[in-house]
């Protein structure tokens, strides 16, 4: 099961980069709900602003796929996109619009 960060009783907006190293049999999976959610931009590596009820919807499709014993996922959580910064060195890859 995926640790939650998140008090109780809290509904807020997040900024979201999603990292995934799993079995190439659930690659596709595993992207296929992802980009449900947040938007494609590197390979293994999604982003997006989410809700607090849309990341645990998240969290809860992804461990219906998921190995937890040969596969993993991580999360970071930031407070919202306007304290963020991304620098870009060579192509773009996914199907990213930059965001900013």
């Amino acid at each position: 099961m995926l640790a939650s960060i998140f008090v109780s009783g809290e509904e807020r907006g997040m900024y979201v980069i999603m990292v995934y190293d799993v079995n190439v049999k659930r690659v596709a999976k595993v992207l296929k709900i992802g980009r449900c959610y947040l938007t494609w931009v590197q390979n293994s590596v999604l982003e997006g602003e989410l809700s607090e009820a849309k990341f645990r919807a998240l969290q809860a499709d992804l461990e219906k796929i998921i190995n937890p014993h040969e596969d993993s996922l991580l999360f970071y959580i930031l407070g919202n996109q306007k304290y963020t910064k991304r620098l870009l060195i060579g192509i773009r890859k996914g199907g990213e619009e930059w965001i900013y």
